[in-house]
């Protein structure tokens, strides 16, 4: 795994990312690129080194019986490798995705251990997004079902069990890929697209369809449970939340959007031909006088917004996302996976506060994909504005991404020193093979 530069010597852990792959064993071309099996791709780092790469299916039963393994213990009801995220929780390393699979614990050679329900605890599905506030040592989650008349709010507590689950009602059965939190609220996201259950019955891959009957609107409901207020909003598809904070008395949520209509089995948004790319926004929900502002943030075409995780749901001041390419009306390819044109070639880095970016760009035809904030020290990140001399600046820290290097026809993973976003990668890790530039991960720091 040569590459170029140093790594850093404080970034001891592993860097993982989530994604679909169409296994080898079935006609790619029926496939679509949102819903092949998870396979998690890793790079482990540690005293200046990279010790290994490796990536691993999740070993779903579905997945054991293609490669023709055992599968060990009971077949879930729903029975999917999770393909969306893959989170660190309590020593533990979850893969995960929404609406119906349960989350599945790998090791830490990334093989799979068996599906987690949280101590038996979690009934029903789980979320590609959950929210971990660090202070209070809750995980959060918003989790949805086509069959439900409603979403749930789940909190999982210090002892890693769901202790506390709302029923939101809703109607149509919406998309909810993601929600926001704060330190005081939870925010969830009504938009209009929802599950089609004629699109179901007659075999559809995706059946959930832009519906305009379907109002758009924005719920805010106290953490501890406890009546919801709903917002109406324009008409939009909210793909991905950055983070939100409390604000006197509002909300203030920052969030990528693309225009609607939307159409998720594939056509992206703006229409069939159309191409509607998404962007950063920030709504501003008024608890006081009862209404949202919206304000774009950026216009620039970008998705996978990212945050230091130690500030989920406290104020932040930088933010970090991927440029976007053709990804929004992109068919499924021949390998079954997002084509490399579905991202661009740069990452992005917003200071919120002063208003300016810093993009960092690489060749013209590489492929940039999610980058993951990793504090160069162990300490929980603050704003700026509120720093001490015994706390680090909130952009001390590196941004790890896998990118796509077209000349090798293989991805390194780059690391950039946030401080000095423009300049030189600290790192440059090469990797052997190509890695499908698909969706989420996390930094796994070393105990």
């Amino acid at each position: 795994m040569a590459g170029g530069g140093r790594i850093p010597r404080e970034l001891n852990g592993r860097y993982l990312r989530n994604g679909p792959n169409a296994l080898g064993l079935e006609d790619p071309l029926a496939h679509h690129w949102m819903l092949g099996d998870g396979m998690v791709h890793g790079v482990r780092l540690r005293n200046g080194r990279a010790e290994w790469y490796r990536n691993r299916w999740i070993r779903s039963a579905a997945v054991a019986r293609k490669l023709g393994e055992p599968y060990d213990g009971p077949v879930p009801d729903s029975d999917f490798a999770t393909n969306t995220h893959v989170i660190p929780y309590k020593g533990r390393v979850l893969a995960v995705q929404e609406s119906g699979p349960l989350p599945y614990e790998l090791d830490d050679e990334l093989n799979t251990v068996g599906t987690h329900d949280f101590g038996g605890t979690l009934s029903g599905a789980f979320t590609a997004h959950s929210k971990f506030d660090a202070r209070a040592d809750e995980l959060h989650a918003i989790t949805y079902y086509p069959s439900w008349d409603h979403v749930r709010h789940l909190v999982v507590d210090r002892t890693g069990r769901v202790v506390r689950t709302t029923r939101i009602p809703v109607a149509d059965s919406p998309m909810m890929h993601d929600f926001a939190l704060t330190e005081k609220y939870v925010v969830v996201f009504d938009m209009p697209v929802t599950f089609d259950p004629v699109a179901a019955g007659a075999g559809a891959l995706v059946p959930y369809v832009w519906n305009d009957r379907h109002p758009a609107r924005v719920g805010v409901m106290p953490r501890a449970g406890g009546r919801i207020r709903w917002f109406e909003v324009p008409s939009a598809f909210y793909s991905h939340t950055l983070n939100a904070y409390d604000e006197g008395s509002s909300v203030v949520v920052d969030l990528t959007t693309m225009p609607a209509p939307f159409f998720v089995a594939g056509r992206g948004s703006g229409g069939p031909t159309a191409l509607g790319t998404p962007s950063l926004d920030r709504w501003t929900i008024d608890l006081a006088h009862g209404r949202v502002r919206t304000r774009r943030l950026d216009d620039r075409p970008q998705e996978f917004p990212r945050v230091d995780q130690a500030l989920v749901s406290r104020r932040h001041r930088y933010a970090y996302s991927a440029t976007a390419g053709a990804m929004w009306q992109a068919y499924p390819t021949a390998d079954g996976v997002p084509p490399d044109r579905a991202f661009g070639n740069a990452l992005i880095k917003h200071d919120l506060f002063r208003g300016t970016t810093e993009v960092h760009r690489f060749p013209p035809d590489a492929a940039a994909s999610e980058a993951v904030f990793v504090p160069s020290r162990a300490e929980t990140g603050v704003a700026e504005d509120t720093r001490t001399e015994d706390t680090r600046a909130e952009d001390d820290g590196y941004a790890l991404a896998y990118v796509h290097n077209p000349e090798r026809g293989a991805p390194g993973l780059v690391v950039l020193a946030s401080q000095d976003f423009t300049g030189e990668p600290v790192a440059r890790i090469h990797l052997p093979g190509r890695v499908p530039l698909g969706f989420h991960g996390s930094w796994i720091p070393d105990a």
